[in-house]
């Protein structure tokens, strides 16, 4: 079992050393430290980037080299990959970036439509219906563009959206449907994302109905907690062993993985 979606306190996490403990604790094989980043020089993605500390792509090196300290006495493999905020106007920067870092593997995520974080319901809150489908239009327009520039090995939480009240529900079987045909064709692969697994909204991404078509059209997972303290690493890996036996599937690794 590899968890390969967690965070650290190199973006919105815990200490690293606390994570890799906590791997080790409950027995993974492997755990992916997945700190989020911007690299985007738009004026609205350096206010979210400057708001929520997301500097990876200045402190890789630093964090690098303290994964690579833990490797030492680790008894859990230890990957060193990155988590990116996508927006198609970015993707030059980010190509540059990742040539650059060279990470084991890179996870893409959609968190912002027309500059609004999607998992704050109070940005859709006064939207009418129509205004609120064009949103969902635009998020999975967005994750197609995502997945077509195969510039990541996994897209994060496939439909964040259904964490979002406002939001939860309105994606249509046609907006899943397009968005499978695509990772059919694709090398990047969705994840089975357990970050909202146990809270009261008992969320897990893709949910059953998107995951449901994804498998018509043969699309393979990995699987990442989004674990951002050691407690949610150890309730998570809990919840996981049931849910997969459930789902009936073996998680594959990234294809961009370097073990």
């Amino acid at each position: 079992m590899r968890d390969f979606h967690t965070h650290s306190n190199y973006s919105d996490g815990t200490f690293l050393s606390r994570m890799v403990r906590a791997a080790e604790e409950v027995g993974l094989d492997g755990i992916g430290v997945t700190d989020h980043c911007t690299v985007s020089s738009r004026e609205y993605t350096k206010d979210v980037r400057a708001a929520r500390g997301f500097n990876l792509d200045v402190t890789y090196e630093r964090r690098r080299r303290a994964i690579e300290s833990l490797r030492e006495d680790a008894d859990v493999e230890i990957y060193d990959a990155v988590e990116m905020d996508y927006d198609p106007r970015d993707e030059a920067e980010i190509r540059d970036f990742f040539e650059r870092a060279d990470f084991d593997y890179t996870i893409g995520s959609v968190h912002d439509i027309a500059e609004m974080n999607v998992q704050v319901p109070s940005n859709f809150e006064n939207m009418s219906d129509d205004e609120l489908d064009g949103i969902v239009d635009r998020y999975f327009e967005t994750l197609s563009a995502l997945v077509e520039s195969e510039l990541f090995d996994i897209a994060a939480h496939a439909d964040l959206i259904e964490r979002t009240p406002g939001l939860r529900g309105r994606a249509t079987d046609d907006h899943y449907r397009r968005l499978a045909r695509t990772f059919a064709s694709s090398r990047t692969v969705p994840e089975i994302n357990a970050g909202r697994a146990l809270t009261d909204a008992g969320i897990v991404h893709p949910a059953e109905r998107f995951f449901t078509i994804l498998r018509e059209y043969d699309v393979p997972f990995t699987v990442g907690s989004d674990s951002h303290s050691p407690e949610q690493l150890r309730h998570r890996r809990d919840f996981f062993d049931d849910h997969l036996e459930t789902l009936d599937i073996e998680p594959i690794a990234p294809p961009g993985f370097h073990d």
